[in-house]
């Protein structure tokens, strides 16, 4: 089930000010990780656009745990992971993570768009009780009962 939503969007050249300026790196050192500093700085020309959208994911997710920028919670508590060929997620570390444990929020979707001139980050937090559920009823649909339809296999699509 949902449990909580979170959305923000960034403007990228306010990204490109703060990371170009004169507390630049230190900015950067205290809301990126090193992974996504190395993501971002390797996307070259785009890499503001993707500062920009980790910006915005992990505004979404302090916004999804109800908590901003309180209770303890840092910048680098969220942090945005994408694997080659794979869509991005979010990890949750430290007071973060104690607290979404605490709330039974246990999966964190995201998704992140961006263009020349914004970003976007949407959170959708899930206490899996969706994921107990569907995989119930596809065990049902292998022992031929509850999942629907007659329990014979589906013949095959002609090409």
């Amino acid at each position: 089930m949902i449990v909580a939503i979170g959305v923000d969007v960034c403007d990228v050249a306010r990204i490109r000010r703060a990371l170009e300026g004169p507390t630049g790196a230190r900015f950067r050192a205290r809301v990126f990780t090193a992974a996504e500093q190395a993501y971002c700085e390797a996307r070259g020309r785009a890499r503001f656009a993707s500062y920009a959208a980790r910006f915005a994911a992990k505004e979404a997710a302090m916004k999804a745990l109800g908590t901003g920028w309180s209770a303890g919670v840092s910048w680098q508590d969220f942090e945005v992971v994408r694997a080659d060929g794979e869509p991005p997620h979010l990890v949750l570390h430290g007071r973060a993570a104690e607290l979404a444990r605490e709330r039974r929020m246990v999966r964190w979707l995201v998704a992140l768009s961006h263009e020349r001139t914004g970003a976007v980050a949407s959170v959708v937090v899930d206490d899996a009780s969706g994921v107990r559920a569907a995989a119930g009823v596809a065990a049902a649909g292998r022992r031929g009962g509850g999942g629907g339809g007659s329990g014979r296999p589906r013949p095959r699509a002609r090409r």
